[in-house]
């Protein structure tokens, strides 16, 4: 069986309409992980609201690295790479750091 996560769902403000779009991001992610029987949704990390040009203090990405290090997760998936980390370095450092896990993103 496969394990997979919907990874940060992150938006870099509070507005309404952001929200909306974060609740979108669950739920899409959410149906589309569970549309695929052999496939077990290991959770939601999402940072609400906060930016992702560092991952310091990102508590649910840094959760889910950990998660996926430690073998509890086998596939991350994201709406794109800016919702995965939008500082460059810290994105190649951990789809670098995911694939020498072998865990694709």
């Amino acid at each position: 069986m496969q394990y997979c996560v919907f990874t940060t769902s992150r938006v870099s403000t509070d507005s309404d309409e952001q929200a909306t779009s974060y609740d979108a991001q669950i739920e899409h992610y959410t149906a589309y992980i569970n549309g695929h029987p052999d496939w077990e949704l290991a959770g939601i990390y999402a940072d609400d609201g906060i930016s992702g040009t560092n991952t310091k203090k990102r508590e649910e990405f840094n959760r889910m690295i950990d998660e996926c290090i430690a073998g509890h997760i086998d596939m991350a998936i994201t709406k794109s790479i800016s919702r995965f980390a939008q500082n460059t370095l810290d994105c190649l450092k951990y789809i670098r750091q995911l694939k020498d896990n072998n865990i694709p993103v």
